[in-house]
């Protein structure tokens, strides 16, 4: 069992920015992927951005410029620099982990989500 802890949401400006956080529960450098996805109110949960287990960070078109993803492999956290925020960026992050299994499949893992609010 992976378990993963968000921090960091809260209210900012359109035009502001933000710093979620996600601390894993094991060494992060053991896992496959960490991520970070979003869900707004009446819409299916997306895919934001993350970081692969060598480090190399991967982003939705709709944050790519906008979005950074990045990790800390001694505090085993991964962040989520969030710049230029827009309205419709509102929504319920969730910090996303994979970890391969022993049959060659991958387990995800989940936090239990941050509200992100861009509002004036």
């Amino acid at each position: 069992q992976v378990q993963l802890v968000e921090s960091g949401g809260g209210l900012v400006q359109p035009g502001g920015s933000l710093r979620l956080s996600c601390a894993a529960s094991t060494s992060i450098t053991r896992l496959h992927t960490m991520g970070w996805y979003r869900q707004a109110p009446g819409n299916q949960r997306e895919l934001v951005a993350g970081v692969t287990s060598p480090g190399t960070p991967y982003y939705a078109d709709t944050v790519k410029g906008r979005f950074s993803a990045s990790r800390d492999n001694a505090k085993n956290t991964v962040y989520l620099h969030m710049n230029s925020r827009q309205p419709e960026d509102t929504a319920v992050y969730y910090c996303n982990a994979t970890h391969p299994t022993n049959r060659g499949t991958f387990d995800d893992y989940w936090g239990q989500g941050t509200q992100v609010t861009v509002s004036s």
